[in-house]
């Protein structure tokens, strides 16, 4: 029977659980000194033209050197990220990872935009801002001090990664996930339901993606 950290870790299901454990692989590696920020930072020239095309998939793993900022975003992203995946996608692994995938790609194309060279807590605050817009009735105690209700969720942290961090530019990774999250809040929950009459490619996997992860 596992225990202790174990129970803990296969209680956590399987995407946000294969997540985090890049997240972390990740920041050791870059502390350990293995790896470099600059090898993990997405470029479109460096990741398209200079054939270096994992810069695509680190720029999501890597939150930071390890810091309170790190275990901030890391904290946050994996408790909400949980509770989405318990809730809205329980038993629907390749749902879940479909609107991560397609909220990657969307993260990258306005990578450029916003000048952001990783994208891990911009793509961290999508589940949390979807989490958030499904559970608008919620209240949030926040760190003990005040009592928020969940839309308001987002803003509240993105405005403590702004005093953590003391400046604009690590919100704006924040400000870019939450854009996105909403995107993908509105393809699913409202477009999807209310404009389409039923779901569409951009609010549900493909089948073929359902067979690999074994939901149909």
């Amino acid at each position: 029977m596992p225990v202790g950290i174990e129970a803990w870790i296969r209680q956590i299901p399987p995407i946000t659980r294969g997540w985090l454990a890049l997240s972390v692989l990740t920041s050791l590696a870059v502390q350990c000194q293995l790896v470099t920020p600059l090898q993990l930072y997405f470029s479109p020239r460096n990741a398209f033209f200079n054939a270096q095309p994992w810069r695509v998939f680190t720029t999501f793993f890597y939150f930071g050197s390890l810091s309170l900022d790190f275990v901030f975003h890391l904290f946050f992203f994996m408790r909400y990220s949980r509770m989405l995946e318990e809730s809205s996608f329980a038993n629907r692994k390749a749902d879940y990872f479909w609107l991560l995938l397609l909220s990657s790609v969307m993260l990258l194309a306005l990578s450029p935009l916003f000048n952001l060279p990783f994208l891990s807590s911009s793509l961290a605050f999508v589940p949390i801002y979807l989490w958030s817009r499904r559970h608008p009735d919620t209240p949030i105690s926040l760190f003990g001090l005040f009592t928020i209700t969940a839309p308001y969720l987002p803003i509240a942290l993105v405005a403590f990664s702004w005093v953590l961090s003391g400046t604009w530019k690590a919100a704006a990774g924040d400000l870019a996930g939450c854009l996105v999250g909403h995107i993908g809040w509105f393809l699913r929950d409202v477009w999807a339901r209310e404009m389409n009459g039923g779901t569409s490619v951009l609010s549900e996997s493909p089948d073929a993606l359902k067979r690999l992860f074994g939901d149909i």
